[in-house]
């Protein structure tokens, strides 16, 4: 009986280690998100203000619809670029956060 209380004692601090582990992953996680989102957010006003300020001092239509169509292509191409990281980082997080468990299941499961 008492190996089985103590067994059991165990394994909850083994969860709790894993549980705590897992959430200082997300912890990290998110404040790389966090930090790639301000810095996505900086660059895409500053490349707005830079857009509208070449389309305002524009002399004809045709450079007006030259510029909005290379902001428009740069946009765009930021976008997909910061959308890639930002699943890359998830990914990384989800596979970090894990970890914890994946050791104390097979420690439980081979027992």
């Amino acid at each position: 009986m008492v190996k089985n209380f103590e067994d059991m004692q165990k394994l909850g601090k083994d969860n709790m280690d894993a549980t705590l582990t897992s959430l200082g992953a997300f912890s990290k996680g998110f404040q790389a998100i966090a930090v790639e989102m301000a810095d996505y957010t900086r660059k895409a006003f500053e490349d707005g203000t830079a857009a509208a300020e070449k389309l305002f001092g524009a002399k004809s239509l045709d450079k007006a619809i030259e510029a909005q169509s290379e902001y428009m292509k740069t946009a765009y191409e930021h976008f997909v670029s910061q959308a890639t990281k930002f699943g890359e980082i998830y990914a990384g997080m989800a596979q970090e956060a894990y970890k914890p468990f994946e050791a104390t299941m097979t420690k439980t499961v081979v027992k």
